[in-house]
């Protein structure tokens, strides 16, 4: 079983990110950008530390087993709070345990629904469709996402 450790973004060096945020494989997955430089991945950084400061929001860098793997979070969405994972192909399998990391999160942040949006280039998840409250097809930024609903159990 992965160790799995989150870390502040404050806490890590941006230029650690270059490799993994233009990582042919996750762009696939990922609305269409700019290949990140030194420069840009630094704004990017900088910019993920400012939305970590906001009400309901968590962004946290992704170590696993002492390796950098990407990052995942909580972060504002038009229609509420959407969750966010961005892993390396490499750690792809930890994805279900980051995402109940987050869906704890959420609970401790008092969310009541939290939307997660996978670009039409991922396959529809029948496990997240049983946890969802409704799945749908959503348009943003010119890309189709199946957005699922999902329920934040506050205990």
């Amino acid at each position: 079983m992965s160790e799995i450790e989150y870390l502040s973004f404050s806490e890590i060096n941006p230029d650690d990110f270059l490799e993994i945020a233009n990582e042919e494989s996750l762009r696939t997955h990922l609305i269409e950008h700019a290949y990140f430089d030194s420069s840009s991945i630094r704004e990017w950084v900088e910019d993920k530390i400012k939305i970590d400061a906001l009400p309901g929001c968590r962004i946290r860098a992704v170590y696993i087993d002492g390796s950098l793997a990407g990052w995942c979070g909580i972060q504002p969405d038009d229609a509420g709070f959407e969750l966010a994972i961005v892993i390396s192909k490499n750690f792809w399998g930890c994805g279900i345990k980051i995402f109940k990391s987050l869906m704890i999160w959420a609970a401790e942040l008092g969310h009541q629904e939290v939307l997660f949006h996978l670009l039409e280039s991922r396959p529809e998840y029948s496990a997240l469709r049983k946890m969802a409250n409704k799945v749908q097809k959503t348009e943003l930024l010119g890309r189709v996402f199946t957005t699922y609903f999902m329920s934040v159990r506050n205990e």
